[in-house]
């Protein structure tokens, strides 16, 4: 069995990288703030089933690699601070238009290529297994048990912005820098925090 307090501070941390800023949030609020909910739904559904593909990887991949992967850890969280960190600078570089010719209208495939190629998607898998459940546990059943959560908790968070786009649009347009800017700081703030959780253990 797991220990409520880590059970609790896996939760935690999965909710957190669920809910701020990602390549899969910021899709799908500007495809609520393009398209409107139905087609961002639409893209959703295969956002969430590439999560779920994301999540049993990676519990195949924790599972048998075991501690051996700790090592690998602090590597394969580099790798994602220096993607959060362009992300950021994208971020501020971003622009919210209700022009519909600038993009495709995207769809469940669109979200599904886009979730398994998420390398925050992918970190946050590994990271919040390997540094929270492995090292209490060795039961692949509730490791999955682990790994479904994260493929339940993440898209969860995903709809908050997908609602947010259909819901804000004249107010992301009209304040777009002010936005903009406070996304490229949570991108920032994500990028220190997958930093420093290596080092915590």
């Amino acid at each position: 069995t797991m220990p409520v307090d880590i059970t609790l501070s896996f939760l935690s941390f999965v909710f957190l990288s669920g809910i701020t800023p990602g390549p899969a949030n910021l899709t799908s609020l500007a495809t609520s703030l393009q398209y409107g909910r139905k087609i961002a739904f639409r893209q959703w559904i295969g956002i969430i089933s590439g999560c779920f593909v994301d999540s049993f990887v990676s519990v195949v991949i924790v599972y048998f690699l075991g501690t051996a992967l700790n090592q690998y850890v602090k590597w394969l969280a580099f790798v994602g601070v220096i993607y959060l960190v362009w992300m950021a600078i994208h971020m501020l570089k971003a622009n919210y238009t209700t022009n519909q010719k600038e993009i495709k209208t995207p769809g469940f495939w669109t979200g599904f290529f886009l979730q398994i190629t998420n390398i925050k998607v992918i970190l946050t898998c590994i990271t919040s297994l390997s540094s929270y459940v492995l090292p209490n546990t060795r039961s692949f059943p509730i490791i999955m048990i682990f790994g479904i959560c994260l493929s339940i908790i993440q898209p969860g968070c995903n709809l908050v912005w997908l609602f947010t786009g259909a819901a804000l649009q004249r107010f992301f347009v009209k304040y777009q820098k002010i936005v903009n800017i406070v996304m490229a700081l949570a991108l920032l703030l994500c990028a220190v925090s997958l930093a420093i959780l290596p080092f915590t253990k």
